[in-house]
């Protein structure tokens, strides 16, 4: 009889523990499948211009380069410019970085001052970047300008290392040029440029490693081992 009364309680136990091993499976492939929700596109952004100039949505500058950034976004302003720096880390499916800017010029440019509006977009799974510019600024920063310093001038400290703060300044710097008036110095040399060897890893390398993963395991292992061992001994 207290044979019989105890099997319902090792088919519970038995059960809870299934229930346990399939959750933490669960909760694996989540953390290791990259989510849809991830992907950024025009409908993540707010429909009125933010007061930030930096926009860091992937977390890829330092507080000193973000102030940094900033500062020398917030000086355009002298040449009537109202300039932002947006960054993300992937782009949802079918969408480029550029139409991504440009819809939100079209949302943004109705707010004051908003055809003077200049956005640099960097994403961070590719280390691409783009630059668009309200309708007041066409004359001054002709779409060949705005596709050079994306492609050119921001590129190469991307290609090199993902040096976003880099990218930033010296797309910043090259367009003030135009807007002060002056002949466009145009993109960098790469031969003069050359990439500096380091045994440091990357901000994004680091993100990108297995370490939270192990961690995750030895989480789960560590909460599995002990109910089954406890389960098998109290047989």
């Amino acid at each position: 009889m207290a044979s019989f009364k105890r099997l319902p309680v090792r088919s519970l136990l038995r059960s809870q523990l299934w229930a346990l091993l399939i959750s933490s499976v669960l909760a694996l492939v989540v953390l290791i499948a990259p989510p849809a929700a991830l992907a950024t596109g025009a409908q993540n952004f707010p429909e009125q211009l933010p007061a930030s100039h930096v926009l860091d949505q992937a977390d890829l500058l330092s507080r000193a380069a973000n102030a940094d950034v900033n500062q020398r976004l917030e000086s355009l302003s002298d040449q009537r410019v109202d300039a932002r720096l947006i960054t993300l880390r992937r782009l949802d499916y079918g969408t480029s970085l550029e139409t991504l800017g440009k819809s939100l010029l079209e949302r943004w440019q109705g707010d004051a001052g908003g055809e003077r509006l200049l956005l640099l977009l960097i994403e961070a799974q590719n280390n691409s970047a783009a630059v668009v510019a309200g309708s007041g600024l066409q004359a001054e920063l002709p779409d060949s300008l705005l596709s050079s310093t994306a492609i050119s001038t921001m590129g190469l400290p991307l290609r090199e290392g993902a040096r976003y703060r880099q990218a930033s300044l010296d797309a910043l710097a090259r367009l003030e040029v135009v807007l002060n008036g002056q002949e466009d110095p145009g993109p960098p040399q790469l031969l003069e440029r050359m990439p500096v060897e380091t045994n440091i890893p990357t901000k994004e390398e680091t993100a990108s490693s297995n370490a939270f993963l192990w961690v995750v395991v030895l989480l789960v292992v560590g909460t599995l081992v002990p109910m089954i061992t406890w389960w098998v001994f109290s047989r």
